[in-house]
C-alpha cells in the first residue's frame, strides 16, 4: 500500500475550548482523531472540507486529512486506518469488498439527483451563440445515434476521415466504459477514440475549444468544475439497461450492448468502528445534501479564484446557514456558527 502522508493536522487546540464534550461520541470523546481521505478532485475536496469543519467545530473532534492515491486511501479506510472517505462512487472492488465484509459502511446521499455522466457537446454547437457570433453548427444533434452524420463537424485532424471523441485518460474507469460504449453505439467506424493524457489535459482541450467557439465531442461528468463554468448539452443515450450496463463495465470480451450510465448516488465511506462510535456525526452526514447547480458553481469559483477548499468551505458555511443548519442539531449549529 502506498505510504500515506498527513496533509494537515487538526486544529484541535483552537477548538477544544469551544467543543461541547456531550456532543462527541465514543471516538472523539476518547481523543481519537478523525482521519479523512485527501481526495484529489475539486468536488471531493469541497465535500471533505465542509464535513471536516462541521465535525471539528460542531462536534469538537480532532481531524486530519491524509493524502494518498485513491487505491491507497480506500485500502486504508477498509483497514480502519482512516475513518471517512467522502464522495464515494462505490465502483472499486476495494470498496465493494469492504462493504461486503462489514468493515465499512456507505452512508448519506450527498447530491440531489445523484452524479451523472455521458457524452457532451458545448451548447453553442446545437443552439448557436448570438453574443459570440456563433451560428448553430448541428441543430439536429440530440442523440448519440445522430453522431455518424456529424463526424466531419468533429473531425479528427490526425485521421480526417473520422470524427474525434475525447475520452478519459487510459486507466480511468470511464475510459474503459466509454470504449465499450463506442462499440455498443456502433461509432467505432466513424469516430476516433482519443484518450486524453491526463485529466488536466482533458479539461484543457475542452476549455480551449469552448473559448474559441469550436465544436468538440467529449465525455464528462457532474459534479465537476467545468460544469459550473460552461454550458454543455448532454446527448441522449439508449435507456439504462442493467444487463447491458454490466457488459459496458465488465469488458471481459463479451459483445457490449447499449445502455446509458445510471445516476450514481454519492455517499461517504465510513469505517464500521467510527460508524458505531459516533452516531450523531453519522446522522449529520446522512442529512447532508447539496443541489447540483450550487455545488458546480461553488467548485468552479474555487478553481477560478485558486482558493483552497478550506477557505471555500468556510465561506460556504457562512453564506448558506439555512442549508447546513438543517443537517445538525441546534447545539451543533451554534458551535459551528461560532467557529466561522
Amino acid at each position: 500500500m502506498q505510504r500515506l502522508t498527513v496533509k494537515s493536522l487538526a486544529c484541535f487546540a483552537l477548538f477544544a475550548a469551544s467543543a461541547t464534550p456531550a456532543l462527541a461520541g465514543n471516538w472523539c470523546g476518547a481523543g481519537k482523531p478523525v482521519k479523512f481521505a485527501g481526495i484529489t478532485w475539486e468536488s471531493g475536496q469541497f465535500y471533505t472540507e465542509v464535513i471536516r469543519q462541521v465535525v471539528q467545530k460542531g462536534f469538537g473532534c480532532q481531524t486530519e486529512v491524509v493524502t494518498g492515491s485513491t487505491a491507497a486511501t480506500e485500502t486504508a479506510l477498509v483497514a480502519g486506518d482512516l475513518q471517512l472517505w467522502t464522495e464515494q462512487w462505490n465502483r472499486t472492488d476495494t470498496i465493494k469488498k469492504g462493504v461486503e465484509a462489514g468493515k465499512i459502511k456507505l452512508v448519506g446521499d450527498l447530491l440531489q439527483g445523484g452524479a451523472y455522466e455521458g457524452f457532451f457537446v458545448p451548447d453553442y454547437v446545437i443552439k448557436g451563440d448570438a453574443k459570440r457570433g456563433i451560428k448553430p453548427l448541428a441543430p439536429g444533434l440530440h442523440s448519440v445515434s445522430d453522431l455518424p452524420k456529424y463526424k466531419d463537424l468533429f473531425k479528427d485532424e490526425e485521421d480526417p476521415g473520422k470524427g474525434r471523441f475525447l475520452n478519459c485518460p487510459t486507466g480511468w474507469d470511464c475510459e474503459r466504459i466509454n470504449t465499450q460504449k463506442l462499440k455498443a453505439y456502433k461509432l467505432s467506424d466513424s469516430y476516433t477514440n482519443f484518450r486524453a493524457g491526463t485529466g488536466s489535459a482533458m479539461d484543457a482541450a475542452i476549455s480551449s475549444a469552448y473559448t474559441r467557439g469550436k465544436p468538440v465531442l467529449f465525455y464528462y461528468w457532474a459534479p465537476a468544475t467545468l460544469m459550473g463554468r460552461y454550458k454543455f448539452i448532454q446527448l441522449k443515450e439508449p435507456a439504462y439497461n442493467a444487463q447491458c450496463w454490466q457488459t459496458l463495465q465488465a469488458n471481459k470480451g463479451e459483445t457490449p450492448c447499449p445502455s446509458a450510465t445510471p445516476a450514481t448516488k454519492l455517499q461517504v465511506g465510513v469505517s464500521s468502528a467510527f460508524h458505531q462510535a459516533e452516531p450523531a456525526v453519522i446522522s449529520f452526514i446522512e442529512k447532508m445534501k447539496l443541489p447540483p447547480e450550487l455545488l458546480n458553481r461553488t467548485i468552479a469559483q474555487m478553481q477560478e479564484r485558486k482558493a483552497s477548499p478550506e477557505v471555500v468551505a468556510k465561506e460556504f458555511l457562512k453564506q448558506h446557514p439555512d442549508l447546513w443548519k438543517s443537517w445538525v442539531s441546534a447545539d451543533v449549529a451554534a458551535k459551528v456558527q461560532k467557529g466561522l
